[in-house]
């Protein structure tokens, strides 16, 4: 066996399961694992290719005759926030963001395992264990972080897994305090993502995927401007 052919990806397909977005589908993934020295080179290819991260695997939708998962990704250079989105980031001005090592602990686990609770409590997710979640944010091989908010007394409100790839920052899992959920902290973390890219001179942020008819993903429309992917290629988004 050559050695391009030894290092070149294996992909996989999944068997279909029901789709957790759209009622009466099912889905199917192609993947392949993130492991290795190349992981990182990897991910970003592959993020530009439409795929995800989970773990130290990457994934996209192979969905027999259905096509409603399209990546998506803000042009955070020209991104300007809505009147709405303003009022966010002005609700949220207290908060203190930092960036930590993608090292979990009891702390971030019982802020997700209350958002969960609240919020996804029929998902997938609510079986997750703290070994579980240490999996999810410590275990990969690509450029990964963590990023924190915490109020004035140092309390925990929020937090976001990321993955920085050479065009962009691809925003991979976020949770927040329920109790807190005046705050928007779900776009507000977006809206900080967007402008960290700004800030290391990086053209995009990755939202993952905008599904046509759930209303889950409903929200991913709301930051502009953005392109989507097609088979011809990343296009910007027309309203």
């Amino acid at each position: 066996m050559s050695i391009e052919r030894r290092n070149f990806p294996q992909f996989f397909i999944t068997a279909p399961a029901p789709c957790p977005y759209l009622p009466n589908r099912f889905e199917r993934k192609v993947f392949t694992h993130l492991i290795g020295p190349e992981a990182r080179k990897l991910n970003s290819h592959l993020s530009h290719g439409g795929f995800r991260r989970s773990q130290n695997i990457a994934y996209r939708p192979a969905c027999d005759g259905c096509t409603s998962c399209i990546s998506v990704r803000v042009r955070a250079q020209e991104f300007e926030p809505s009147q709405s989105q303003r009022r966010i980031l002005k609700r949220n001005a207290d908060l203190s963001a930092k960036v930590v090592q993608s090292k979990a602990t009891s702390e971030q686990y019982s802020v997700f395992r209350a958002y969960i609770d609240s919020r996804h409590g029929d998902g997938g997710m609510a079986e997750m264990s703290v070994l579980d979640f240490s999996a999810m944010v410590d275990d990969n091989f690509v450029d990964s972080r963590l990023i924190e908010y915490r109020d004035q007394t140092g309390r925990l409100l929020s937090a976001i897994l990321t993955d920085t790839l050479e065009d962009g920052i691809s925003l991979i899992y976020s949770f927040f305090d329920p109790d807190d959920d005046h705050r928007s902290l779900g776009t507000y973390m977006i809206l900080d993502q967007i402008a960290r890219s700004r800030r290391l001179g990086l053209p995009y942020a990755y939202l993952g995927y905008w599904v046509q008819g759930s209303r889950k993903m409903d929200y991913k429309g709301n930051f502009l401007p953005q392109e989507q992917l097609s088979p011809d290629g990343w296009a910007l988004r027309r309203l």
